[in-house]
């Protein structure tokens, strides 16, 4: 029989044959996949006497089907042996053919069949062949294929049963795959946890080495000053730069520590957020990089200033890394919705911008971008702050030049009543100087906020 229609297998197939098969699979211990699948596989063909059973699942990558679990036969050893256990779809073949409509096929006479593939005909000299589809956890994945030597050995009944025994191995693969899935995320929390653990020690006892260098550092470069001598001030001056850097880089080390442990403590309190946002960007202006800040006067939040800043310098010194030379513009407003209100400060810049691939890992610890020199704590630091007040860090989708970040902090009712005036007041444009002042653009431009 070739390719008969599904009402013409035998159902309910032998109730007996199924128990028996199903008590066998239900005994496969939830190894890896490959194994468990090559033990279903060997289950399947001994009830029906073929000579070789497969787990064809789909491989996306390569667009085959992929015998990931073959009944250890030597009809089962041979496909593996000249390279049958791989069917690229382009190929066609009944496999593909199954896979791709989900009817089932069966035949005696698999060499008049024009549309199987020469090499199991020829080279495994399979004659008939049962294949039914193979779905695991209710999506399609690959078909099941039952297959012998000899012509004409499977009934309707047989058909029916592989049918109804394909939902079982389907069951086998998705506890295969959960287990592993399981062990993987166990091994990776161990390998985080011990990582933090050695970070932390790292980073705290570098940290207490690195104080007392930066102090004899800052003696040596008194010392110099007091002597006039310049080559020597400067140079101290460059060493000390690169100390801060490092304490910089061991403070983000062991917060990021914490935040993984659940250990990152706030001090909150309340605080001026639009002085908070000036006073950042006076500070991290160059003469090469200019930051134009828009606020209103003054917007009260409940915060951790020292954090907040922390995030809006990450920020900022991932916007002048990226973006060297060209304007940034960082923004503050209150936003107004049925749910509350909340202050958003933008940080926007003119340079290339973040590439699709690397948006959806881009506040993820240790995330960097292919042209990125650090360790990729900083934007990931950021949003954790931020989300440890119950805002939210997020890049802007709808920005067509450079890139656009959103920082969202929700204000409480009486924070709220307090900025009334903001959301309606004048808005500042102020240009950050690099001497650490924040001054007022020669023209003030006042217009009415949003709040929207």
């Amino acid at each position: 029989m070739k390719g008969p229609p599904t009402d013409q297998a035998s159902w309910p197939p032998d109730p007996r044959r199924l128990l028996a098969t199903l008590e066998e699979l239900l005994a496969i211990e939830a190894l890896d996949l490959a194994t468990a699948l090559d033990q279903a596989c060997q289950r399947v063909a001994e009830a029906l006497h073929a000579d070789k059973v497969d787990a064809f699942l789909h491989d996306p990558a390569s667009a085959s089907l992929v015998a990931i679990g073959t009944s250890p036969t030597p009809m089962g050893r041979k496909q593996h042996a000249i390279g049958m256990d791989r069917l690229p779809l382009a190929n066609g073949g009944r496999e593909a053919a199954v896979y791709r409509s989900g009817e089932p096929y069966a035949t005696g006479q698999a060499d008049q069949d024009p549309q199987q593939l020469r090499g199991v005909v020829d080279g495994l000299g399979v004659r008939s062949t049962l294949i039914v589809s193979l779905a695991v956890s209710g999506e399609q994945r690959g078909v099941l294929l039952a297959a012998s030597a000899q012509r004409d050995v499977f009934g309707p009944d047989d058909l029916a049963f592989l049918g109804a025994v394909a939902g079982w191995v389907g069951m086998v693969a998705h506890r295969a795959e959960l287990v592993a899935r399981i062990a993987t995320d166990a091994r990776a929390q161990g390998q985080r946890t011990a990582a933090d653990e050695v970070i932390a020690t790292l980073a705290h006892d570098l940290g207490n080495l690195l104080a007392p260098v930066k102090g004899r550092l800052q003696l040596l470069q008194r010392r110099a000053i007091r002597e006039e001598r310049a080559r020597d001030a400067d140079d101290g001056a460059a060493a000390l730069l690169a100390v801060d850097r490092l304490i910089a880089l061991m403070r983000d080390l062991l917060d990021s520590s914490r935040l993984e442990q659940g250990l990152f403590a706030l001090e909150r309190q309340p605080d001026d957020l639009a002085e908070l946002v000036r006073a950042t960007a006076a500070a991290l202006a160059t003469p090469e990089t200019a930051i134009a800040v828009d606020t209103p006067d003054e917007v009260i939040v409940v915060m951790d200033a020292s954090r907040i800043r922390q995030a809006l310098e990450n920020l900022l010194v991932n916007a002048c890394k990226h973006a060297p030379g060209a304007p940034i513009h960082v923004g503050l407003t209150i936003e107004t919705s049925p749910t509350g209100a909340n202050a958003v400060v933008t940080v926007a810049d003119q340079g290339p911008g973040i590439p699709p691939a690397a948006r959806a890992r881009l506040f993820e610890r240790f995330a960097r971008g292919p042209e990125s020199g650090g360790l990729g704590l900083g934007l990931y630091l950021a949003s954790q702050i931020v989300a440890a007040h119950g805002g939210q860090l997020t890049l802007d989708p709808q920005t067509t030049i450079g890139a656009a970040f959103r920082l969202t902090l929700p204000l409480d009712d009486a924070a709220a009543a307090v900025n009334a005036g903001a959301v309606a007041g004048l808005l500042t444009t102020r240009v950050a100087e690099p001497d650490g002042r924040a001054d007022a653009a020669p023209a003030r431009r006042d217009r009415e906020h949003p709040g929207v």
